[in-house]
C-alpha cells in the first residue's frame, strides 16, 4: 500500500519538474513556451533537427504497432512456429 502512495508522490513530483521554470520561460519563442527549459533554438537549422527528429519518432512507432498488431509472419515453417508448436 505504501508503494503506491510513494508512486503518486513520484508522478507529482515529476509533473512539476517538466514545466519549464519563470526564466526559461522568457527566453524561449513563443511556440516553446513554457514546456522546455534552456535558451532556445538558436537557428532556423534547431527547427529543421526537430522537426526530422520527430518524424523518426512518430515512424517508429507507427512501425512498432503495425509490426506487433500484424506482424505477417504466415509461413508454416517460421522460426516462431516451432515454439509455437513445442
Amino acid at each position: 500500500m505504501k508503494l503506491k502512495y510513494i508512486i503518486v508522490l513520484l508522478l507529482c513530483m515529476t509533473c512539476q519538474l517538466t514545466f519549464a521554470c519563470e526564466a526559461c520561460k522568457k527566453q524561449q519563442p513563443k511556440i516553446t513556451q513554457g514546456i522546455t527549459h534552456g535558451a532556445g533554438p538558436a537557428s532556423n537549422w534547431d527547427w529543421v533537427i526537430v522537426a526530422v527528429v520527430a518524424a523518426v519518432g512518430i515512424m517508429t512507432l507507427i512501425f512498432s504497432l503495425k509490426y506487433l498488431i500484424r506482424p505477417g509472419e504466415k509461413n508454416a515453417d517460421h522460426i516462431k512456429q516451432i515454439i509455437l508448436h513445442q
